[in-house]
């Protein structure tokens, strides 16, 4: 198996958009679900859903986040 620095020399010689089209392979083959992180993200937006419903959770209005930055 090749290392990634291995990989690297291999592919830097390739035209950009040869690179770019190998880029987009590996980001999607990173983007594939997890389900198990998208169970504890499901449970924790729910959490905080029912936080905000119930009061529980201060919140910031847009505005007063914007004012920060202007």
């Amino acid at each position: 198996m090749l290392s990634s620095q291995e990989i690297y020399q291999q592919v830097s010689h390739l035209p950009s958009l040869e690179k770019l089209r190998l880029a987009e392979l590996l980001l999607a083959d990173l983007d594939t679900p997890n389900p198990e992180i998208d169970a504890i993200w499901r449970e924790e937006a729910q959490k905080r859903w029912q936080a905000y419903k119930t009061e529980a959770l201060k919140t910031v209005s847009y505005e007063s986040v914007m004012q920060k930055y202007k």
